[in-house]
């Protein structure tokens, strides 16, 4: 596309959006449970962003708005991730009022363009036109057209040794508004199945990070232990998911499972 989308200004109104061109840091939570209960709760804690996963977990359109719904009254700023970065599923989510989206496995710029292009009404992309969905209120807000191309949050998920490779051409491309590594996946690509750690693994997240920042964009990862995530941020990522809601709760109730299992003359305080 020949048409340059400008940074979002101060009255954009995505939230997400401005915060992650202000270079701001923003603290968020995985959601993988497809639960809308699950979801609210989450969204009470006060996280700066949670990611509804339609990835790795067992979610699609009608699951996802459910939880969207859930998080209507939550200073949480939703993000979700599709299957793939296609161009049809891409457009229901938006439809469905999804405004941001982190999309995987993605190795060059041509596959970015195809991804920001599937986030655009002509001519600045492809996404098909629907009067009256949930994105624009089922047609009760008349702005809609004129605002959505500018309101959407594109994120866009190195995780293989070709998206490494091809990373200052990804965030350079025009409407990328981040880059998000995939620890776990990177990790495989290297042969460091499980060691995410593995200092050529840290390598290549530095040099996603550093192709990041020449573009003048932020970079995010996914770090659900605790050193791990005050590692990435003290070296400049500033878009950190550190923990997931199936983690706490796997962790939460094998914990409290553990306390009375193997009693002690201890108090056991309360979890909830």
């Amino acid at each position: 596309m020949s048409h340059s989308l400008p940074a979002p200004s101060a009255e954009s109104s995505n939230r997400l959006r401005r915060d992650l061109h202000a270079g701001r840091t923003l603290i968020g939570l995985w959601l993988s449970l497809g639960s809308p209960i699950t979801t609210e709760v989450a969204g009470v804690a006060g996280f700066d962003w949670v990611l509804l996963d339609a990835e790795h977990a067992p979610n699609d359109v009608l699951s996802l708005i459910p939880q969207l719904m859930a998080l209507k009254d939550s200073a949480s700023a939703a993000i979700v991730r599709p299957s793939w970065n296609d161009t049809v599923e891409i457009k229901r989510l938006l439809d469905a009022g999804c405004h941001n989206l982190l999309v995987p496995f993605i190795e060059s710029a041509e596959q970015a363009r195809a991804a920001v292009a599937a986030t655009r009404y002509p001519p600045l992309g492809v996404r098909g036109v629907s009067v009256s969905h949930r994105g624009n209120r089922y047609g009760a807000d008349k702005a809609y057209f004129q605002n959505a191309n500018s309101a959407i949050t594109v994120i866009l998920q190195i995780e293989s040794r070709a998206g490494v490779e091809a990373a200052a051409e990804i965030a350079a491309v025009d409407g990328v508004d981040a880059l998000f590594v995939g620890p776990s996946d990177l990790a495989a690509a290297y042969g460091h199945l499980g060691n995410p750690n593995h200092p050529e693994v840290q390598a290549a997240i530095a040099q996603v990070q550093a192709a990041a920042t020449a573009a003048g964009k932020p970079t995010g990862i996914l770090a659900p232990l605790e050193a791990d995530a005050r590692r990435y941020l003290a070296q400049g990522i500033t878009f950190v998911g550190v923990g997931s809601d199936l983690g706490v709760l796997r962790m939460g109730t094998q914990a409290l499972a553990d306390k009375f299992r193997h009693p002690t003359n201890a108090p056991i305080a309360a979890q909830y």
